[in-house]
């Protein structure tokens, strides 16, 4: 099992694994979940997948994507967008409630949003937390590359469960809600400590 941070200047490294990326999220967020989004060829992308991001995938050694997340700076600019949580606190977004926060959405070098989190549905239980602390291992590393001092996450209710397990400093940033059919809370996670 293996981690990559993607971005536009290294993916070319890499083979398809970002395509991998965008196919798992098609089978996570379009098949799984059946959530109305922008596909072409299997992937499903949206105005955020950009320049500006990055991509954190465990991957096995064939490009098979085992869990995913999207890394976006809150400075990021393309046309009338910014990043997905600001936009919908903007009133930009129809799919997310724009009341999803308790404060204004940070626009700062140093807080990056973290979205389109995943891990593949076919998993099998005894290996999803392993797969998770890869995940977060890896966001930790990218954390330090990029200078982030903190996240903002749109993430399911039960953050709560794993979020000691995986080592995050989490707190809730907004009220819960439902979209889709599952329970979603936007929180801060705060990665300032493993700078000391």
């Amino acid at each position: 099992m293996q981690t990559t941070t993607l971005s536009f200047a290294n993916m070319h490294n890499h083979g398809e694994l970002l395509a991998n990326v965008l196919r798992a999220r098609r089978q996570s967020f379009i098949v799984q979940n059946r959530w109305e989004l922008p596909e072409t060829m299997g992937m499903e992308f949206d105005q955020y997948d950009t320049p500006q991001s990055r991509w954190i995938a465990v991957h096995n050694d064939l490009g098979e994507v085992l869990a995913g997340v999207r890394l976006t700076p809150t400075t990021a600019r393309c046309g009338i967008y910014s990043y997905m949580i600001r936009d919908a606190q903007r009133g930009l977004l129809d799919s997310i409630p724009s009341d999803l926060l308790y404060s204004e959405a940070p626009v700062d070098e140093h807080i990056w949003e973290v979205t389109r989190g995943f891990v593949a549905h076919d998993i099998p239980a005894n290996i999803r937390m392993r797969v998770r602390m890869k995940l977060v291992v890896e966001m930790f590393k990218t954390t330090r590359q990029e200078g982030i001092g903190k996240m903002v996450a749109l993430l399911p209710s039960n953050w709560g469960r794993w979020a000691n397990r995986c080592r995050l400093d989490m707190k809730a940033a907004g009220r819960n809600m439902n979209m889709g059919g599952i329970d979603y809370q936007a929180v801060w996670i705060d990665f300032a400590q493993q700078f000391h």
